[in-house]
């Protein structure tokens, strides 16, 4: 390691505050510091030199994979001519004006604006204000509550960390805050009831909704929230008709529908929206990650006709509306977004993530399936899960403290590849750029498949 590699390490233990990190284990330098350097196609290159093939697109964001020049010198353009002016009463660049049609011709149908800020926590914290802002300007105060689902994911703040449903979002924060609730996940392969087919477990999981609802009373409850896949709670794809009967519910009660497409936007499912990938007919869409393939920093709210014409009737009624972000399309951000949007066309990505996609969940299914420990393969398009379980025939599941999903990270990262140890269980999550090939599909699958036998053997 040279003087400057050793210099950076201090101070990175020194200095630096790592999010999701152990912050005691870190600092005291049990845990390993990376500097990553550079990065083309799916492979990301660090100052020791090592290249890892990343199966987490940083974290499902690098859409487009790394190193592309378009995207750099739409930037640097952008910078060059105007790299800030805010977009408040009125003002806009070409850019952010540019880019808010594209994302309209993109979306599903019946969207009509979009809102823009710069991660997928901020956009939720618009969802919600929104969603009580409507209310009120619609006479109904009381209609405020936002139901949400264990183990979704939404963001880290005040509110959007009380819309996730995950422990370790919430412990040691006071959260989850009101007026945010929590029902059912849809997570097939944990359900409590073994004897439920995809098709009643949907059901199953409309009908704690609806009693929810009852219960809370329908002229409180505003909203719903999900992701078209739950991502960080375990990448776990919709049982078959849960959409369906999930929007029957929000329709019968007047519930806002909200999908967050933070991960599944743009093209991850093999889709351009999950939304159309499951027939969800959203009022609000969050979008973020493979917006500007996380080239720079850029979310949005988008914004249907049916909910644009109250919100019309608000400013109306109340004036401007008093909410707002200093970054809100910011030039630079959404310069990448148009560039971005562009490539994904151009290189056919939302085609090959399905494709190449359904290869890849086949051949990770085809090693790994089968294996003593593996209680479950899922996906949709280039998403991808591996379930471990300590018992197969019963579904038992392996003690936390034995960490089996970080080993099995690490082992795979040894054998030059990146994958995810999901929270509250023990799952590897995959969710490689977009233009994966089959033959570093291939490259990953056998990097699981060693991993799987290494850690396996130690237990």
């Amino acid at each position: 390691m040279t003087d400057r590699s050793n210099e950076l390490t201090a101070w990175d233990r020194d200095h630096f505050f790592h999010p999701s990190t152990h912050m005691a284990a870190h600092a005291r330098g049990d845990t390993p510091t990376r500097v990553v350097t550079g990065g083309e196609g799916v492979y990301i290159v660090d100052r020791d030199g090592r290249r890892s093939l990343d199966a987490f697109a940083g974290l499902y964001c690098v859409n487009v994979g790394y190193g592309r020049r378009q995207i750099a010198d739409a930037i640097a353009e952008q910078a060059g001519k105007l790299a800030y002016y805010h977009a408040y009463v009125g003002h806009g660049t070409e850019a952010s004006v540019t880019l808010s049609k594209m994302i309209i011709d993109r979306a599903p149908q019946g969207m009509s604006r979009v809102y823009f800020g710069l991660s997928g926590s901020d956009a939720n914290e618009t969802n919600i204000k929104l969603v009580w802002y409507y209310n009120n300007v619609l006479g109904r105060p009381e209609k405020k509550k936002i139901i949400s689902r264990w183990r979704g994911y939404h963001g880290s703040g005040v509110m959007t960390g009380s819309l996730t449903g995950l422990e370790l979002f919430h412990k040691a924060f006071d959260l989850p805050r009101p007026p945010i609730l929590h029902t059912e996940a849809p997570y097939y392969f944990r359900r409590a009831d073994r004897s439920m087919t995809e098709e009643q477990f949907s059901q199953h999981c409309a009908d704690k909704l609806e009693e929810m609802i009852l219960a809370e009373g329908p002229d409180t409850v505003a909203a719903f929230i999900g992701e078209p896949v739950l991502g960080t709670g375990g990448i776990v794809p919709p049982p078959a008709g849960y959409w369906e009967k999930i929007q029957a519910v929000l329709a019968k009660y007047d519930v806002l529908l909200i999908a967050d497409e933070v991960v599944t936007g743009f093209g991850r499912l093999g889709s351009m929206f999950g939304s159309d990938h499951y027939g969800m007919k959203p009022d609000l869409i969050t979008i973020a990650k493979g917006l500007t393939s996380a080239y720079a920093p850029l979310s949005g709210t988008i914004v249907s006709e049916r909910m644009w014409r109250v919100l019309e009737k608000g400013s109306d009624q109340m004036g401007p509306i008093g909410h707002g972000w200093t970054y809100s399309a910011h030039p630079i951000c959404a310069a990448a977004g148009v560039a971005n949007l562009a490539l994904i066309d151009e290189m056919g990505l939302v085609d090959n993530a399905r494709e190449t996609g359904a290869y890849f969940r086949a051949a990770l299914a085809e090693a790994l399936a089968g294996h003593r420990l593996v209680g479950e393969v899922r996906g949709e398009g280039l998403m991808a899960a591996v379930e471990f379980v300590e018992d197969k025939d019963d579904r038992r599941f392996f003690p936390a403290e034995a960490k089996v999903g970080p080993r099995l990270s690490a082992a795979m990262l040894e054998r030059g590849v990146i994958a995810r140890a999901m929270p509250q269980g023990d799952i590897l999550g995959f969710a490689p750029p977009l233009c994966l090939t089959r033959e570093e599909a291939d490259t990953v699958v056998a990097a699981a498949l060693g991993a799987v036998k290494a850690v396996a053997a130690e237990l």
